[in-house]
């Protein structure tokens, strides 16, 4: 018997909860609505308290702060991870992320201008910390072939968290005595909510591990595992085009939300509504559009609904430049991207050994991610800022035109080689 199974049969006898994967599936997608719903009072509330202080035009900067700050705590938390047991490791993480937001909802009591940058890149770090903690336990717990049947599932947990976070927010804001700076309070309770999920779910032992994957694989050496593969090689530019067209996308959204708001609590309630609309579109392109798409048209064709979206909506930007055009390209960039483009692309990853994606992915999420956010970043300020004459807004998108031109040259390479590799 492999050794995988006698772990998952030795799981199953002395946790009952173990035994029934709709159970375990159940519990995961409460964490994972647990987690997103907090990041969305969170995320509105940063934004808008950035804008308050230092304006939209800062938003460059702090993108490339947060990428220098993020790559000195990866390396700090990955120490951790070697020393200390993953849900212990959770359990800790959730505490203290509660006793922070609260230190800093105290500390809004005067805000300012390094606050609010501070706040900011905590928020950041905040959401891809208990993302990588939730799917770092979650891939420990299912086997290959358990994953591929209920990760869909558990997967919009976080997308139902999106509307129910987004949507509750702007309900307190609106109808409440609540501002902004109280919405920290709010997300401090639903982590610690989460706090005591996480402990119940390893009191019925829902995390006894089943490792039957990229065991005895070192994650080091990613760019050299993408030069073995240039199906491999397509893929992660894919994903790095999207990633640099995405902050180009945000700055013309947040500049024009600050332009058509400038009250920070109706600004706050007014993103905290988007982000719930943003996360029904990619339910409804999950659960409708995107198995209709690839069952008829196939997963290239899905890939190719983000850039397409993107750059129908930045072309209606650029003639009528308005916050619902820009608003219409920020769902299509990020709302397709959690929905259509996520499941096309983990399906592209299917016929690729599985030694490859690991380190191919060790590289990719610790390095090329943010690496291309700081790019992104960059073609801002110099196209903004520092060119003389500077480009106004809509101009900037002739540059999000020229990712997205790229983006599809590379998808119609990539559909040659898709078409080899499945045969």
């Amino acid at each position: 018997m492999p050794e995988a199974k006698k772990i998952n049969n030795r799981c199953n006898q002395r946790y009952p909860a173990h035994r029934t994967l709709s159970i375990r599936a159940a519990f995961l997608f409460a964490n994972f609505l647990l987690i997103i719903m907090a990041l969305y009072h969170l995320k509105p509330a940063s934004r808008s308290l950035f804008i308050e202080y230092l304006g939209a035009d800062q938003l460059p900067f702090v993108w490339i702060g947060t990428a220098l700050t993020m790559a000195i705590f990866i390396g700090i938390y990955h120490r951790l991870v070697e020393r200390c047991s993953r849900v212990a490791l959770v359990l800790g993480s959730c505490l203290l992320l509660a006793l922070a937001l609260v230190i800093f909802r105290i500390l809004l009591n005067s805000p300012g201008p390094v606050l609010a940058t501070c706040f900011y890149i905590f928020v950041d770090i905040l959401s891809v910390l208990m993302v990588e903690q939730f799917w770092s336990l979650t891939n420990s717990i299912y086997s290959t072939r358990e994953g591929k049947s209920w990760y869909g599932y558990i997967g919009t947990g976080g997308l139902v968290g999106g509307v129910l976070g987004g949507g509750a927010s702007a309900l307190l804001l609106k109808h409440t005595a609540l501002q902004t700076a109280d919405l920290l309070l709010v997300a401090a309770g639903i982590i610690l909510l989460l706090f005591l999920l996480t402990w119940l779910m390893g009191r019925l032992g829902l995390y006894c591990e089943v490792e039957d994957h990229g065991q005895g694989v070192e994650y080091t050496g990613g760019w050299q595992a993408l030069k073995k593969s240039r199906f491999l090689l397509l893929i992660t530019a894919l994903l790095l085009l999207s990633q640099l067209a995405s902050p180009l996308i945000e700055f013309q959204f947040m500049k024009t939300v600050e332009a058509s708001y400038r009250v920070m609590d109706q600004r706050t309630s007014f993103l905290s509504l988007f982000f719930s609309i943003m996360g029904t579109v990619s339910i409804l392109v999950n659960l409708l559009l995107t198995p209709l798409i690839h069952r008829v048209f196939g997963v290239i064709t899905g890939l190719l609904i983000q850039p397409l979206a993107i750059t129908l909506c930045t072309l209606s930007f650029m003639f009528a430049p308005g916050l619902l055009l820009i608003a219409a390209a920020k769902i299509g960039d990020r709302g397709l991207s959690y929905s259509i483009n996520r499941a096309s692309k983990e399906l592209l990853y299917v016929p690729i050994d599985s030694v490859l994606i690991y380190q191919a992915k060790a590289w990719i999420d610790m390095f090329g991610y943010r690496l291309f956010k700081i790019f992104g970043a960059v073609l801002i300020l110099i196209f903004s800022r520092w060119i003389s004459p500077p480009l106004s807004l809509p101009q900037l998108s002739w540059l999000v035109l020229g990712i997205c031109t790229l983006w599809l040259l590379v998808l119609l390479v990539l559909r040659k080689e898709y078409a080899g590799i499945e045969k």
